[in-house]
């Protein structure tokens, strides 16, 4: 099977950030065939000539898969073993790698062979599954994800969290907008501005929207209902605090890195909003950094907004500025 997570970095004081995992849902709508994402200018012409194998496969789509898997390093190597710019595990680049550039070489580590072989992958996956119900391109990477039993077992994508995050994720880079512009200094003070507002609302799973506080739903992984109490999760704070500046942001955590774009750790200023979670599809919270290693959150059932430090979780993985999108709803 071919890896799903992406190789980690080291997290640092103030953030490591990982490639960017754009989460929102993408429905059924197809993705642009034009190669809109930023890409390596090295890898441009592999990914559009390879972002053509099938008709399941673009080339945004193949960018935004290597984005997910490597951040277009092509030394990448995870932690089970996965390898190269596109994350192939041995046995499957054994089986399933090509010889791109025709010098004879099957390569893992050299881009020209790697990224043809993940678009051809990619499309054989797509036969194996082509005869079950929904859509083709959810269930293409569903299964390259889980693997093609798991597609076929359940009709569809599996009620795996990590799987159905992950089908979001490559689908919604795919289709993000290519000429988003970030908040400006003048958007993330006003954000702040808004959120420092909140302090002491009630923290409420599913709370908050862009009008402020609201009921949220149920449940909670631990089942902590937010039914009953008028106020903010994490995500519902953010999503509040940039709707006062003028950008709107999707409803969850996951979705909302969808939405922005990532920091380099030497960039970060106040306003961006610092991401928690063991991956990019399981990010599990965010909260908006302040500055001096402080951000302003909604942190958990029983709690309420308030000033966190940084490292009050201990696995932050990514800081990302919102991104504005003209017409983009939410």
């Amino acid at each position: 099977m071919h890896a799903s997570t992406a190789v980690t970095v080291g997290v640092g004081a103030t953030a490591a950030v990982l490639v960017a995992a754009l989460v929102q849902s993408a429905g059924d709508d197809p993705v642009s065939t034009a190669l809109s994402l930023s890409v390596p200018s090295q890898y441009k012409s592999l990914i559009e000539d390879a972002g053509h194998t099938c008709s399941e496969v673009t080339p945004n789509l193949l960018a935004a898969l290597l984005t997910q898997e490597s951040g277009f390093n092509p030394k990448a190597q995870s932690q089970v073993g996965a390898e190269g710019i596109a994350q192939f595990m041995p046995s499957t680049w054994e089986t399933h790698g090509i010889d791109g550039n025709g010098d004879g070489k099957r390569d893992v580590w050299n881009p020209a062979d790697a990224i043809p072989s993940a678009a051809a992958y990619l499309c054989g996956i797509a036969k194996e599954v082509q005869d079950v119900p929904g859509n083709a391109q959810s269930n293409m990477l569903a299964a390259y994800n889980a693997g093609s039993a798991a597609v076929r077992k359940y009709g569809g994508i599996p009620p795996y969290k990590e799987t159905q995050n992950y089908v979001k994720s490559i689908q919604a880079l795919a289709q993000q907008p290519s000429s988003g512009k970030t908040a400006t200094t003048t958007q993330a003070e006003t954000a702040i501005s808004a959120a420092k507002a909140m302090i002491g609302q009630p923290y409420s799973w599913g709370g908050g929207n862009a009008d402020g506080p609201s009921t949220g739903t149920c449940c909670s992984p631990k089942g902590r209902s937010g039914t009953g109490i008028s106020g903010f999760d994490c995500s519902g704070l953010t999503l509040y605090a940039y709707a006062k500046a003028g950008i709107s942001l999707p409803r969850t955590a996951v979705e909302q890195y969808a939405a922005s774009e990532p920091v380099k750790p030497g960039d970060v200023r106040p306003g961006d909003l610092v991401f928690y979670g063991s991956s990019l599809t399981g990010i599990h919270h965010v909260g908006i950094y302040l500055g001096g290693g402080w951000m302003i959150d909604a942190p958990r059932p029983g709690t309420q907004v308030r000033y966190d430090p940084l490292d009050v979780m201990t696995d932050l993985i990514a800081v990302a500025r919102p991104t504005s999108h003209g017409n983009k709803e939410i």
